[in-house]
C-alpha cells in the first residue's frame, strides 16, 4: 500500500509526502539515546514492515519541487489514548500502590499536540530538507515520574513500592500463563529504557515544541476523566 501511495505521489502534482513510520523501524530496544544516525535493526513484524516502506521511499529519485518526510514518532499520547497509560490511570485512580518502583528507567513520549505542530510546520515550510526525523517530547521520564505526574493530575498522592525486581519478574512470568494483569511483555514496556532524540527535527524547524512533556501528559490524563 505504501508503494502504491508513494508511486501515485511521484506521478501527481502534490509536492509533500509525509510517511508515518515509527521508532520501532529502527530499534526495538535502545541502549543510550536513539538518533537518526543509528543503523536500523527492527525486530518486530511491524517495525520490519515500516523499515521496508522507508527503504522503498528513499530508493526513489525525487522530482524537483517535491519533498518527503519520514516521521518516526515514539509513543504518542493524547485524548482517547489507549494502552498502558490507561492501565496506570486506573491504578492511581483506585489508590493501588505502584509496585515497580525498584525499576529505574527513562522513556520518551510524544504529545499529539507536538506531533500536529511538527506536521503543520513541515507542510508550510518549504525550506525544511527531506529525510527521516525522530519525534519525541523534549524530556524523557521514568515510569515512577510518570506515576507522580498522573497523581498530580488527579490531585492524589500515590504510593510507590520498591519491591525486589526478581520477585516482580517472577510474577510477570506467571502472568504469561494466567490472567494476572502483569506479564513479561507488559513489564518490559512499563520498565524499559527508550530515549529518543528530537534534536534533528528541532534544528530543522528552528522552533521549540509548544508543549512540555509534563503538560502534554497532564492533558492526556485529564481527558481520561471524561
Amino acid at each position: 500500500m505504501t508503494k502504491q501511495l508513494f508511486d501515485a505521489f511521484l506521478a501527481s502534482s502534490a509536492d509533500v509526502f509525509i510517511f508515518m513510520s515509527t521508532v520501532k523501524a529502527v530499534a526495538d530496544k535502545v541502549d543510550g539515546i536513539l538518533t537518526e544516525e543509528i543503523i536500523p535493526n527492527p525486530k518486530t513484524h511491524y517495525g520490519i514492515a515500516k523499515q521496508q516502506a522507508e527503504e522503498y521511499i528513499l530508493s526513489k529519485t525525487l522530482p524537483v519541487g517535491k519533498r518527503i518526510y519520514i516521521l518516526r514518532p515514539c509513543m504518542i499520547h493524547g485524548p482517547g489514548n489507549k494502552g498502558n497509560l490507561n492501565l496506570l490511570y486506573q491504578m492511581v485512580t483506585k489508590g493501588i500502590p505502584w509496585p515497580l518502583g525498584a525499576f529505574k528507567n527513562q522513556r520518551s513520549f510524544l504529545s499529539i499536540d507536538n506531533l500536529c505542530f511538527v506536521i503543520k510546520n513541515l507542510l508550510e515550510n518549504k525550506e525544511i530538507s527531506s529525510g527521516a526525523y525522530h519525534l519525541a517530547d523534549d524530556t524523557a521520564l521514568s515510569t515512577n515520574e510518570l506515576i507522580e505526574v498522573l497523581g498530580k493530575s488527579l490531585g492524589k498522592k500515590n504510593l510507590i513500592l520498591n519491591i525486589n525486581c526478581s520477585i516482580i519478574k517472577l510474577l510477570a512470568r506467571i502472568g504469561d500463563y494466567s490472567r494476572l494483569p502483569l506479564n513479561s511483555e507488559r513489564l518490559q514496556k512499563l520498565t524499559e529504557n527508550y530515549i529518543v532524540s528530537n534534536k534533528k527535527i528541532i534544528k530543522a524547524l528552528d522552533k521549540s515544541l509548544p508543549i512540555s512533556t509534563e503538560i502534554g501528559l497532564m492533558n492526556t490524563f485529564k481527558s481520561f476523566k471524561n
